[in-house]
Parts: structure tokens; sequence; C-alpha cells
């Protein structure tokens, strides 16, 4: 009798057991961090380098501001590459933002290596494409820099709820 009343116990935990939250990484959430400042920090840079379509701005001017977005995107491929390796450690939401930054950088790299071909001459591209690079480089930062700074955001938001939560002592939602 005492075997059947386990064997029922735990069949009615399991639901609970395989509900239970993966917690939030502290170290994605440290890199996540950063990654929005770097995000941010290319946005800047992109939409900066977008606006010189619209005016008379010297060869060595843009070639100095797109190197800067090379850099940022490069320091962003080095910190994904940090959130990949802290991925199995990663909540579920965490994991999805990881997931997420991927085709945003791989399109930077692409449009940021066409507008570096163009101004040091390797390929010649006509001022219409060039300008596409450019608007392409300011739409995807900024997508960027706002889809991560809402992971952020979503993350600090549930932070603050599970700490009220323990605060008010209310019981483990179901």
């Amino acid at each position: 009798m005492n075997t059947r009343k386990i064997v029922l116990t735990l069949l009615a935990a399991t639901p609970a057991i395989f509900a239970a939250e993966v917690a939030d990484s502290a170290q994605v959430t440290k890199l996540l961090g950063e990654a929005k400042t770097q995000s941010f920090q290319l946005k800047e840079d992109a939409v900066t380098m977008e606006s010189f379509n619209r005016m008379k701005v010297s060869h060595e001017l843009q070639a100095e501001t797109i190197n800067q977005i090379k850099d940022h995107v490069n320091t962003l491929v080095r910190t994904e590459a940090k959130l990949q390796e802290a991925a199995p450690t990663a909540s579920p939401w965490q994991k999805k933002v990881v997931r997420e930054i991927v085709p945003y950088l791989d399109e930077l790299e692409g449009y940021t290596s066409a507008v570096i071909e163009t101004l040091n001459g390797e390929v010649h591209h006509n001022f219409a494409e060039y300008k596409d690079y450019l608007e392409a480089n300011a739409d995807y930062s900024t997508d960027l820099a706002a889809m991560i700074a809402d992971f952020v955001n979503y993350g600090q938001t549930k932070d603050r709820l599970e700490n009220l939560k323990t605060k008010l002592e209310l019981p483990p939602s179901e």
C-alpha cells in the first residue's frame, strides 16, 4: 500500500517538476547587457553613416565611420560567440535572444563588407547600391539594438516581479 501511495504522489508531482522554470543565467544576463550597449553604439554609427547619403562628406570620414561600424560588428560577433558558449546554462527566453542575434549579425557583416569594398575600390557598386547598403546597415542595426534592448528589459522586469513576489510571500504560479 505504501508503494502505491508513493507512485501516486510522484505522478501527481510530475507536471510541477516539468513545469519548473529554468533560472536565468547570470553570465548570459551580463553578456546581454554588454550586447545591448554594443548594439546601441553600432546603431548610432550606422545611422550617422546613412545620413552621409544626404550631405557631402569626405571619403576619409566615410572610411573612418565604416571602420568603426566594422569594429562594432566584430565586437558583437565576439559577444555572440560568448553567448553561444553560455547558452546551455541559459533560460528559455535567453536562448531565444541568442538565436535571434545571429541573422542580424550575418546581414550586418555582409552589408558592412560591401560598403568597405566600395570605399576601397575593390568592387565597383553604383551610388544606388551603395546607398542601399548604408540604409540596410542602419535598419538592421536599429532593429538589432531594439530587439536586444527589449529582451534585456524583459529580463529586468521578470527579475523585479520575482523579487516582489518573494517580498509579498505569494505562492508559486501554477
